[in-house]
């Protein structure tokens, strides 16, 4: 267990969710304190740390992670460099918080949750999802049973107008790993499996399609183009995914599509004995009883203290109390693989089997 002394947090990467983690981890400035801050781009990182009283600016992250002065390391960065650096923290001695998807491919995860089996530092996927007030409300009658066994389970995330930064590491496969499916569909991957249970997932078959990125259509709001750059990601993925106990679980992501849809995240959960149903900050829980559809409405307290903070606070709570975070490494490496497989299925056009033993 770490002493009662505050835990030293260093950040690296200082852009816009460099930004989200020093507004978070600042609110709970009676458990940490953020010590250091590095970017690729310094000149980001040194303003970063004027505005916030940060006092030491490193002019590498290799530095940032063999220093004294930080015990926890929150990596921030383009998916390609993930893997590279979260080993070298773990193997520095520092726990790790890395921003999602864990990897850019299978691969890259396996490396870091090696690395972790290997340590006894903790290491945590930041899949603030898990942490909203309405997953968290239906978790909780899962976990009590009121469900009964989830056979099958619909997840998804349809932006109509979304693609993020054209052109940019977003967009390019060697940087980012994929489009909406390891962007967004991750999120929606890590939190149905949470939800069910965290049921083993044995095979998957998947198709991904470019139809509007490639013609400069579909352009989203978040980040800014670069016309002189390239799109050879997808901009649509659909999945089903089948598990060890029999159960299934549909997944359908875009950047990009021509549908009636509000744009919002969502997770159908369908039970023996009842199911549950999120879309962004509203839910419903829904049964059967005297030969009548009975419904719950789930909200999102009006004070609700927020999924971000909740998560930093598990990622301290774990460091302090030595214990395995919710968004282990293992739930990285599942979400990677999962990935993987769909990118594989639709390559070949076949069900593709998980290998759990590579």
């Amino acid at each position: 267990m770490e002493s009662v002394n505050k835990i030293r947090v260093g950040i690296i990467g200082a852009g816009n969710i460099g930004g989200v983690h020093i507004r978070e981890f600042s609110k709970l400035a009676n458990l940490c304190e953020i010590t250091a801050i590095t970017d690729a781009y310094l000149p980001l990182a040194e303003a970063r740390a004027q505005e916030h009283g940060i006092a030491y600016v490193p002019a590498t992250p290799e530095e940032l992670i063999q220093s004294a002065n930080v015990d926890a390391v929150i990596i921030g960065v383009p998916n390609m460099h993930h893997a590279s650096l979260a080993v070298q923290a773990i193997e520095a001695g520092k726990h790790v918080l890395i921003e999602k998807p864990m990897g850019i491919n299978a691969e890259a995860a396996k490396q870091i949750y090696k690395a972790s089996q290997a340590s006894d530092k903790v290491v945590m996927i930041g899949h603030q999802m898990r942490w909203e007030s309405v997953p968290l409300q239906i978790k909780e009658q899962v976990d009590a049973g009121e469900l009964g066994k989830i056979y099958t389970a619909k997840t998804g995330w349809f932006r109509r107008k979304g693609i993020p930064g054209w052109g940019t590491w977003f967009t390019k496969m060697e940087e980012s790993g994929g489009g909406p499916l390891i962007d967004i569909g991750v999120h929606m991957l890590d939190l149905a499996l949470y939800l069910m249970g965290n049921p083993k997932p044995v095979s998957v078959s998947g198709a991904t399609y470019a139809e509007f990125g490639p013609r400069r259509k579909g352009i989203g709001t978040w980040g800014t183009p670069n016309w002189n750059g390239t799109y050879d990601v997808e901009d649509l993925a659909t999945a089903l995914i089948r598990m060890e106990d029999g159960s299934t679980l549909t997944l359908e992501v875009s950047w990009a599509v021509h549908m009636d849809t509000d744009n919002t995240p969502f997770v159908h959960l369908m039970g023996t004995e009842g199911g549950a149903s999120y879309r962004g900050a509203n839910g419903k829980l829904l049964t059967e009883k005297f030969n009548k559809a009975i419904e719950t409405d789930l909200k999102k307290p009006d004070d609700d203290e927020g999924e971000r903070l909740r998560l930093s606070l598990h990622f301290l709570d774990c460091i302090r109390e030595g214990k395995q975070p919710i968004t282990s490494a293992l739930s990285g490496y599942t979400n990677n693989l999962i990935l993987d497989a769909i990118y594989e299925s639709s390559r070949t056009g076949n069900e593709v089997k998980l290998n759990w033993n590579e």
